[in-house]
């Protein structure tokens, strides 16, 4: 899908000086890409819609993925999912901590750094995902706009809370790790975002 995310470095260079057997090596290159695969789509979206940047977001899922397959190779995979999700957050709250300086620095300029970005292009549009009839189709399309939208406008933290939860279905303890923070903050910030969602959402979800 990101045909554009730099090769993988090798697993041999990633895994130590223990020599693994060849087998063992490509059944971990394997399983190495096939999450990758797996994780991407729904990372760029939960990036998307914290950076509202179709093209920055794509960024930083990439080197999210880099960096997971460089530092974390060797980790069991089941510990991936949770590590990658901590590197894809931090990735965000770093394009968001660049993003405030630089407003700060050139916002006086007029009609320059708009946070707007409406229009910028989504690469997953257009994909088939499921077999709804277009009708249905569009009824879902629309209200995974609208909660995109109310999405947007929760605080960082619960948004990557509800999102880990419920598009990841990360556990408690794997959504704490992804996000460097202790359980209890965890199902703090999940239920604010649950409340939240549903006074803004009503009767749409």
């Amino acid at each position: 899908m990101f045909d554009t995310l730099a090769p993988l470095p090798s697993l041999p260079s990633m895994l130590g000086t223990g020599a693994p057997a060849e087998d063992e090596v490509l059944d971990h290159t394997q399983a190495l890409h096939k999450f990758l695969a797996d994780v991407e789509k729904r990372a760029f979206q939960i990036a998307r819609t914290a950076v509202r940047d179709g093209d920055e977001a794509l960024d930083i899922v990439q080197d999210a993925m880099i960096k997971l397959a460089r530092n974390y190779a060797n980790k069991p995979s089941e510990e991936w999912r949770p590590l990658f999700y901590r590197i894809l957050n931090n990735r965000i709250r770093d394009w968001q901590r660049r993003r405030v300086v630089r407003n700060k620095l050139f916002g006086w300029l007029p009609g320059n750094f708009s946070d707007d970005d409406e229009g910028s292009s989504n690469p997953y549009e257009g994909i088939a995902t499921s077999s709804h009839g277009p009708a249905e189709q569009l009824m879902l399309n629309t209200a995974m706009v609208t909660l995109q939208m109310a999405l947007r406008e929760l605080p960082a933290r619960q948004q990557q809370a509800f999102c880990l939860r419920n598009f990841e279905g990360l556990d408690v303890a794997q959504t704490a790790l992804a996000m460097s923070c202790s359980e209890g903050s965890v199902k703090t910030h999940y239920s604010r975002a649950v409340h939240t969602l549903r006074e803004r959402l009503g009767d749409s979800w």
